[in-house]
């Protein structure tokens, strides 16, 4: 139930073009200071999620494991995506409020 209105506000983000996919661009996101918080699915492989987990402790972003690749994917109107960077402030925060809600439900 929580999961849905996650994905579904990376949805709206997605639309208002406040979103970059992919592990290129949610790198390039992260390093140039223009994410506010990284996603990256559950299931990514383990270097993806040491990497982004490093580079999101050294840039200060927010980095949350979340959801299917395919969820991420579906979410923002895309295939599968491993990982996803929110490039608006606002966005990120609600979001952030939202993940630390569900993992205290989990």
């Amino acid at each position: 139930m929580k999961q849905d209105k996650i994905l579904s506000m990376l949805g709206l983000a997605a639309k208002a073009g406040k979103i970059v996919s992919g592990e290129f661009s949610t790198e390039k996101a992260v390093k140039s200071k223009q994410a506010f918080l990284v996603l990256v699915s559950t299931e990514a492989s383990e270097n993806t999620k040491k990497m982004f987990r490093n580079m999101c402790s050294f840039y200060q972003v927010p980095f949350y494991l979340y959801a299917s690749k395919e969820s991420l994917g579906h979410a923002i109107g895309k295939q599968y995506r491993a990982s996803i960077a929110v490039l608006d402030q606002g966005f990120a925060t609600s979001l952030t409020e939202k993940l630390k809600l569900a993992e205290k439900m989990e």
